[in-house]
């Protein structure tokens, strides 16, 4: 089983080279880190959860980079797992890439056949199910920058959320931290854009009111933020579950990476989406 990409070309560069290109772009930008990934790694310690946006490149490319850099910095993993919502609604109400390779223009990645079947031991809430993802770019989105980061070697488990209730995500976090038993083998992302299609300035407001209960791990008081507030994260779900293991495997200590909008990276802020790079570390 091989799932082709669904956004190359228009997220992100279609070919390997300008891809590569694209990427080192991202980590350079005035709105990056301002530097490449490291090789080798500096430190020993695990590496983070981490919150990552989706956009296109040109957008939120930058803001990812950030988290990126934390992840070259540290240990190396076995599997990068990437949770992120199924914008579709195709498919199954929380779904795992059951096997085979996922493919970008920079290769394949394998999938952690073994991890897919602890998660799917660990809770009902899973279905094995590759419809849910054939289109769906916010796990796609994530891939490149693993790849580039880590090269070859490292293994792949994609979880698309339909259902982004707050039961649904703490159940979901729940099963991770079951289903992984080692967390320092095994890095944790969320695939989330934040305030869709605001003015910058209000985009602004209402990301952080969010924003400051994610870095308390406050998964009821996220939930009812984001409704007090009404900022339009379109996967909340999938941050409320990465939240939810954190606490669980005491990934306590948070750090807001980056913020920025499209307005930043665009300069347009007439109508703006946010993003938001985020750190949680034990």
């Amino acid at each position: 089983m091989r799932r082709r990409p669904a956004v190359a070309s228009f997220f992100y560069a279609g070919t390997r080279e300008s891809l590569l290109e694209e990427i080192r772009s991202c980590f350079l930008s005035p709105h990056g880190p301002g530097r490449l990934a490291e090789r080798p790694p500096t430190s020993g310690d695990p590496a983070p959860v981490l919150i990552s946006p989706h956009a296109g490149y040109v957008y939120s490319g930058p803001v990812a980079a950030h988290g990126y850099l934390e992840l070259s910095k540290r240990r190396r993993p076995r599997t990068v797992l990437v949770v992120g919502p199924n914008h579709y609604g195709i498919g199954s109400d929380v779904s795992i890439y059951p096997g085979g390779r996922w493919s970008t223009p920079l290769g394949d990645i394998e999938i952690d056949g073994e991890l897919v079947s602890r998660l799917a031991a660990a809770s009902d809430i899973f279905t094995l199910d590759e419809v849910s993802h054939e289109r769906e770019h916010s796990i796609e989105v994530q891939v490149p920058f693993i790849q580039f980061v880590y090269g070859e070697g490292v293994k792949l488990v994609p979880v698309c959320m339909l259902d982004q209730t707050k039961e649904a995500a703490v159940e979901v976090g729940r099963a991770l931290a079951e289903a992984i038993e080692r967390p320092e083998e095994v890095a944790v992302i969320a695939s989330s854009d934040f305030t869709h299609y605001e003015p910058h300035e209000e985009a602004v407001r209402r990301d952080s009111a969010v924003i400051s209960r994610i870095l308390n791990l406050d998964v009821d008081g996220f939930y009812r933020t984001m409704r007090e507030v009404d900022a339009t994260l379109c996967g909340y779900g999938p941050i409320a579950a990465v939240m939810y293991y954190a606490k669980l495997k005491s990934f306590a200590k948070t750090r807001l990476l980056k913020y920025a909008t499209s307005g930043d990276t665009s300069g347009d802020r007439s109508s703006v989406v946010g993003y938001a790079s985020i750190a949680f570390d034990r």
